[in-house]
């Protein structure tokens, strides 16, 4: 493929995402979006003359006493938000064994969260991360640097492999000054076994403190992708599977009942281990997966999230 073929097929892959997510933000998460994140807070628009049913504590008590005649302080909130994607382009994420890939996942929801933003007004920025800070846009409006975004994270030839959440989040705090909404997309796979990061184990305690630091800071939500094969092996006979992020092969024999039953209780142990440490971190918590609509899971997300507010 040429050069003008690549770029005519990369402009019709982007703009096939927006068509898909901008009526996918249309018809089901209109409203949703604006009722869950709020602005950071109230700005001061401007001093009036009380009027009745105007709340007392709302009167500015020095320029009522210089006018002799009760005024009070009108507030607007501060809607204006900055949101930022943290996307995984490690090896893994270019599994999938389904009709997409865990990387193709993560770029459609990083998409309906981005012209979420862009129709409230918002900014939104990109960070993608591998076992090493890969790239970062600054947060900016408009619709052209949202296709910018999208287009990124779905062509972006990153250099490493594996995956350093710790080093993301934290470059994340560094080059953010103001509170942001931070989405973290990952199959939260890492280490060159490519384990989950289990709460108790040195690497998964380090995951975990760092997520929940920047909850504080911030307002993090983190969505985990996986796909069905990485929690249950078919019955397909002798298997070679190659680790994506560290090349190693290792075989397998599908048709051992007992081999399945281990693998399956093995990753249930994993992915329960990684939600336990996810909800002691005090992040939100959206999971996804390769074989099913994300847009329940995200409609149910903003919801929840409605209901507590």
């Amino acid at each position: 493929m040429n050069n003008t073929d690549k770029t005519r097929e990369i402009l019709r892959k982007v703009r096939q995402i927006e068509i898909r997510t901008n009526r996918l933000v249309t018809d089901a998460l209109t409203g949703a979006y604006h009722s869950v994140f709020k602005g950071q807070g109230m700005d001061f628009e401007e001093v009036r003359e009380y009027a009745p049913g105007d709340d007392v504590r709302a009167i500015d008590w020095n320029v009522t006493a210089k006018m002799d005649r009760p005024f009070i302080k009108k507030f607007r909130e501060e809607r204006e938000l900055t949101i930022m994607l943290l996307v995984d382009l490690s090896a893994s994420g270019g599994f999938g064994s389904t009709h997409e890939s865990k990387r193709e996942l993560a770029a459609e929801i990083a998409s309906v969260l981005a012209f979420s933003a862009t129709r409230n007004n918002d900014k939104v920025g990109l960070l993608l991360f591998t076992d090493e800070v890969e790239t970062f846009i600054p947060p900016k409006k408009g619709r052209q640097h949202i296709l910018r975004v999208i287009r990124e994270i779905l062509f972006f030839e990153p250099k490493g492999k594996g995956t350093n959440i710790v080093e993301a989040l934290e470059t994340a705090n560094r080059m953010l000054k103001r509170k942001a909404i931070m989405f973290l997309l990952t199959d939260f796979l890492q280490g060159p076994d490519g384990r989950l990061p289990d709460p108790g184990d040195r690497r998964g305690d380090a995951v975990f403190r760092t997520l929940r630091l920047t909850n504080k800071r911030h307002d993090l939500t983190c969505i985990t992708l996986t796909d069905p094969r990485e929690v249950e092996l078919p019955d397909v006979g002798v298997l070679t599977l190659e680790d994506s992020e560290t090349g190693q092969l290792v075989e397998l024999n599908t048709g051992s009942r007992a081999l399945r039953q281990s693998y399956a209780k093995e990753n249930r142990r994993r992915i329960d281990n990684l939600r336990r440490g996810l909800r002691q971190s005090g992040v939100g918590v959206m999971p996804v997966s390769t074989d099913e609509p994300y847009i329940n899971p995200l409609r149910m997300y903003f919801e929840k999230r409605g209901s507590r507010r």
